[in-house]
């Protein structure tokens, strides 16, 4: 497949909408339970054991889900004429799909919006497919790797100049995949500590010298 020479920021309108339509028809009934993304470590994390009915990951649903979201994102690449190859993996409790190779800046979007919409909705084509809601994580281009290695940096930095002054800082608003990194970053450091506050889309971590 070839990438269409298009202005900037067409490919990403229509990704969208497009993802939107290629959604199959639900093959049978998704259980009714809302259940956390668990990307937070804390009071966030404590979230998950509350939630009732919802069984742990297989390793042949994990896979299962990877199946079914790669099918689902090749059509989708197939209908937009973008070129990218899809690479599937199980890492820890949820299954883990990237879009690699192209031109795929458009299917980020600024500051990653474009990409978690379309995780969103590759989540509801597997939970349409297999009955159950699911955690997946989407990358595209190495959006994620590339934001994970820049959080980790931003984290360790805030860490030492709050153990350094003994006063909290409150971060930037982040999705909850950013706020996990740097939850985990926070966790290693000695002499502080990291919760989350405020709402969606407004949630921040907020980083404290321990108690």
């Amino acid at each position: 497949m070839s990438v269409p020479h298009q202005p900037a920021g067409d490919t990403a309108a229509t990704a969208e909408v497009t993802a939107g339509a290629v959604l199959s028809p639900a093959t049978g009934p998704v259980a009714d339970v809302e259940l956390p993304d668990t990307d937070e470590t804390g009071a966030d994390a404590a979230l998950e054991p509350a939630v009732e009915g919802v069984a742990p990951r297989g390793t042949d649903l994990l896979v299962r889900e990877g199946d079914v979201a790669g099918d689902y994102l090749e059509r989708l690449l197939d209908i937009l004429d973008v070129d990218g190859d899809i690479d599937l993996d199980v890492e820890g409790d949820r299954a883990s799909v990237a879009i690699v190779g192209g031109e795929l800046d458009d299917l980020v979007g600024s500051d990653g919006a474009v990409l978690e919409a379309l995780q969103e909705l590759t989540r509801l084509a597997v939970a349409q497919a297999t009955g159950v809601r699911s955690r997946l994580m989407l990358d595209v281009g190495g959006y994620r790797a590339k934001r994970r290695a820049d959080l980790t940096s931003m984290a360790a930095d805030t860490a030492a100049r709050v153990a350094g002054s003994g006063q909290p800082e409150r971060l930037s608003p982040m999705n909850p995949f950013e706020r996990k990194v740097v939850h985990d970053v926070i966790a290693g450091v000695a002499g502080v500590r990291s919760e989350s506050e405020g709402e969606e889309p407004a949630r921040r971590v907020v980083v404290l010298p321990e108690r």
